[in-house]
């Protein structure tokens, strides 16, 4: 058991609620046992945790949070969907590299992450996979009836007006197509809308997937095959 394995270990461990990790934890979670190290490396467990990089009483500043949301990127990819607790104790694990569980808890609640992961790819086309993963996900917020607590479906739309495309949300296709088609000089066409739960993270996703379309605020000039990929959308 060489002095570098068990400083790795510690390192991707981390913290535990605040907290770096204690020996018996680190232990348990390894099969490291204490005179694996004591009286070999270190004599006390902080000496170990201030040469993994960690304090005692500090918040685990091992990883940053891109670092995390990045290997969490790696793990969606590998499963195909967002993974529970299990799927991330398993890959870390398999993986030496992979962090713990509880490094990902220190980053944020699932809801967090799933708002960070979209931030952290929201302007990056190779991520748009990851974004349409998460947006599904997301709380919806601000999307209830002002009586009563039933949910409000929205829509994302397009809307034809010349030959430019808008890509915008609405509780009420309808309302905003009345409203756009007495603002804008050409007649406004609705192409096609999209029912969801989360009208912010779909629109968020259309708008990055034609990020290079773009000509004016929420206004794109769409090919044929874009047209059709997002007819081919009914609900997420």
């Amino acid at each position: 058991m060489t002095k570098e394995f068990i400083l790795s270990e510690i390192r991707r461990l981390g913290s535990v609620g605040g907290k770096s990790i204690g020996h018996q934890r680190f232990s348990k979670e390894t099969g490291i046992k204490r005179t694996d190290w004591y009286g070999k490396y270190w004599v006390r467990w902080s000496d170990a945790l201030k040469d993994a990089g960690l304090s005692a009483n500090e918040f685990n500043k091992a990883y940053s949070d891109d670092y995390v949301i990045e290997k969490l990127i790696s793990l969606i990819r590998g499963l195909g969907h967002y993974p529970v607790i299990g799927e991330i104790r398993i890959k870390a694990r398999e993986d030496r590299n992979f962090p713990a569980h509880n490094v990902f808890s220190r980053v944020g609640n699932k809801q967090t992450l799933i708002k960070k992961l979209i931030a952290y790819c929201a302007d990056k086309d190779e991520y748009s996979d990851i974004i349409q993963i998460c947006s599904v996900l997301q709380t919806p917020e601000k999307l209830k009836k002002e009586k009563g607590d039933v949910l409000v479906i929205g829509a994302v739309y397009l809307i034809k007006s010349g030959k430019f495309y808008k890509v915008g949300r609405s509780n009420s296709i309808g309302r905003r197509h009345y409203e756009l088609s007495i603002q804008l000089p050409e007649r406004a066409e609705v192409i096609h809308s999209i029912n969801t739960d989360d009208p912010v993270g779909i629109e968020v996703y259309w708008h990055n997937r034609f990020r290079d379309k773009r000509k004016n605020g929420e206004w794109f000039e769409l090919s044929q095959e874009d047209i059709k990929a997002f007819k081919r959308r009914k609900f997420m």
